[in-house]
């Protein structure tokens, strides 16, 4: 097993976090900020967009069974990497579109898929890439939030949709 980390930013961390626990090889889902300048900060003060933090998963998986291409190629399915700041109606510098790359061959990697996207997507892409920078791991209620609350009205009305969609386009890529 080679164990590597991707950290994504693609709107809601519910969202992403539900998709990624279903990917065969992923090993782990957590949910956090990164890319801001407030040490340890909260949901609350996150959401008020003025600590400069993204919300993100730090996906943990074995790239001997799913590639890092893979990642990436799901990340671009689940969310909108062409709108700035946003996802649906989720609106903020919290939401934004982003690749936290981890080394080297992640940023390369990254940059090719994100200039194949370019060529899927009617709208330019608006994906942020830069270095992995502090991670701070969200508030255990957020953690598994959409397996644990999935009737709950954002889940059910937003992340239920897009669980849906990536179970259909990616069957093959699903846990047994």
């Amino acid at each position: 097993m080679t164990k590597e980390m991707a950290t994504l930013g693609g709107g809601c961390f519910w969202c992403t976090e539900a998709v990624y626990q279903q990917l065969n090889g992923v090993l782990a889902v957590e949910s956090g900020y990164t890319g801001g300048s407030v040490v340890n900060p909260s949901y609350e003060a996150v959401c008020n967009g003025t600590t400069g933090h993204a919300e993100v998963v730090q996906v943990t998986f074995d790239s001997s069974v799913l590639s890092y291409r893979e990642i990436l190629e799901v990340f671009f399915t689940i969310h909108d990497p062409t709108t700035l700041n946003r996802q649906g109606a989720d609106v903020g510098t919290q939401y934004r579109s982003v690749i936290y790359f981890h080394s080297p061959e992640q940023e390369d990697m990254a940059h090719h898929v994100i200039a194949e996207m370019a060529n899927v997507w009617d709208a330019p892409i608006v994906t942020e890439l830069s270095a992995a920078t502090t991670y701070y791991k969200a508030e255990d209620y957020h953690q598994n939030y959409f397996v644990q609350h999935p009737d709950q009205g954002y889940c059910a009305f937003v992340v239920a949709p897009k669980v849906v969609k990536f179970r259909k386009m990616f069957t093959a890529k699903l846990r047994s």
